[in-house]
């Protein structure tokens, strides 16, 4: 159960955020996605988790989406490395609010030559699934693969193949439900969950968010919208067109722990 978030306001360097257009072509609108961030942080604040809302950081435009610096968990947190250049930055400012909830001692780092952003990591249970991305590579996955165990975590790692980040293609709502595009379904690692087909129009909201029981669904997708609710998830829809243009989506807007 997620007790606490962290999330970061867009800055107006937003509009220079990467994309690979895979989603949606187009410039974020800033205003309208201060609206929308706002909205985010305001749900997760419903829904009672205790966020830390930091403030933007014009340096790094796509420094909002927080889950990518750092992945967090129960007894510890690692810093990734993000491995484009624009973003490898921003993971000497997550580790300043990291250290606010987690000792030195729980803190660890994903070294050189190792890359890894946290859009690549989904846990199940004591489980992470670790995406083998242009983002996250087998050194990477495998330093986090040693800190974790130490915790009594496990891991298995995952191609990616059809873009950015693993939890774009494969997204776990609990109860054994995994959300998954026609390629992750073949997955080997994927096999004995209860796998949902994502329709190729919707694939973007196959990066939805549990929060203790209710799922966050991207607005717009209403064939996505009825897996989740025929499966008896409560669901909230939530607009996040503005970030969608910078292949930006629900999970990687927060950590969530």
């Amino acid at each position: 159960m997620f007790t606490k978030a962290i999330t970061k306001k867009p800055c107006k360097a937003l509009i220079d955020g990467i994309s690979t257009g895979q989603f949606c072509e187009g410039t974020p609108d800033y205003e309208a996605a201060v609206k929308q961030h706002d909205n985010y942080v305001e749900t997760l604040r419903q829904l009672g988790l205790e966020v830390t809302d930091l403030e933007a950081d014009e340096r790094f435009p796509d420094s909002c989406f927080v889950e990518d610096p750092a992945v967090v968990m129960e007894g510890c947190a690692v810093i990734t490395n993000p491995a484009r250049d624009s973003r490898n930055g921003e993971k000497y400012e997550i580790i300043k609010t990291i250290r606010k909830f987690y000792d030195d001692s729980q803190i660890f780092h994903i070294e050189v030559p190792g890359t890894m952003e946290g859009g690549d990591v989904m846990l199940v249970d004591k489980h992470f699934y670790v995406g083998l991305s242009d983002r996250t590579n087998e050194e990477g996955a495998k330093q986090f693969s040693d800190i974790v165990s130490k915790f009594g975590y496990t891991t298995t790692t995952v191609p990616v193949t059809e873009g950015l980040h693993l939890k774009d293609f494969a997204v776990y709502l609990e109860n054994n439900n995994i959300l998954v595009t026609s390629v992750m379904n073949d997955e080997p690692a994927f096999k004995d969950f209860n796998r949902f087909v994502v329709d190729p129009d919707e694939l973007y909201a196959i990066n939805s968010l549990n929060i203790n029981g209710t799922v966050l669904v991207p607005a717009g997708h209403p064939k996505t919208q009825k897996i989740i609710e025929n499966l008896g998830y409560p669901v909230m829809l939530i607009d996040t067109t503005e970030f969608k243009k910078i292949d930006g989506s629900l999970t990687c807007l927060s950590l969530r722990f």
